[in-house]
C-alpha cells in the first residue's frame, strides 16, 4: 500500500521561500495565509540566526502539515471534516468544516490556517489534486531550486524517499507529541 511522505534535506534548503510561494500559487492560497512556511530552526524571527556574533549559524526549516500517522487534528474535529486518506495524506473536507478552529489548536506544528472568506480551516494537501491526477509530485518539490524536497512512497523500498530514510539519519519535529509525523528532516552533509 502507498504511504506518502516528505523528506527535506536541511543542508540543501537555502531559505529562499520558493516552496511556500509555489504552494501559494498552486493552491490559490489567500493573501496573508501560508500553507507552507520556512522558519529558522531555533530562532523566533524569520531569516534570523542563532548564536552570538561573530559565531552565528542558521538552519532553515520548511514546515507544513506533517501528514501524521496519528493526527491530533483529526481526533478533535467535531464534524469529521479532517480525514486521513489511505495513502497517508491528511485532508480537510471544506463542505463539512464548520471553522471551529479545534484542529488549529490541536496541531502542534501550527500547520493550519483559518480562511476568513470561507470560514473554514485550510492547510497543505500534499498537492493531493496533483497526485490524484497522476502528475507525480508536489509543487514545492518541483519548484525547489536546491532540490531539498523529496516526496514519495515511504513503503516502496525503491523510492527515493525510502532510500533517504533507510540510508541517512533523519529526525522529525516535535516527535514527542505522539502524532507520528511523516515529514523526515535530514542533512546530506552530516550522514
Amino acid at each position: 500500500m502507498t504511504k506518502l511522505g516528505i523528506a527535506i534535506d536541511l543542508e540543501r534548503c537555502v531559505g529562499c521561500h520558493t516552496c511556500a510561494n509555489a504552494c501559494k500559487m498552486q493552491n490559490n492560497v489567500p493573501t496573508g495565509m501560508l500553507w507552507n512556511r520556512v522558519t529558522t530552526e531555533g530562532c523566533d524571527v524569520i531569516d534570523g540566526a542563532v548564536g552570538t556574533y561573530p559565531n552565528l549559524t542558521r538552519t532553515f526549516l520548511p514546515v507544513a502539515c506533517q501528514h501524521c500517522e496519528n493526527p491530533a487534528c483529526q481526533r478533535v474535529c467535531p464534524t469529521g471534516a479532517t480525514v486521513k486518506r489511505e495513502d497517508g495524506i491528511v485532508t480537510i473536507d471544506k463542505e463539512t468544516c464548520i471553522g471551529c478552529k479545534s484542529c488549529m489548536e490541536a496541531c502542534p506544528y501550527d500547520a493550519r490556517v483559518f480562511d476568513g472568506e470561507s470560514n473554514t480551516v485550510d492547510k497543505c494537501t500534499l498537492c493531493a489534486h496533483r497526485i490524484d491526477a497522476g502528475l507525480g509530485t508536489t509543487m514545492c518539490q518541483i519548484s525547489c531550486p536546491g532540490r531539498a524536497i523529496t516526496v514519495g512512497d515511504i513503503d516502496d523500498p525503491d523510492s527515493d524517499i525510502a532510500k533517504i530514510i533507510a540510508e541517512h539519519e533523519t529526525k522529525h519535529i516535535l516527535e514527542t507529541e505522539g502524532t507520528g509525523p511523516q515529514v523526515y528532516y535530514w542533512n546530506s552533509m552530516g550522514s
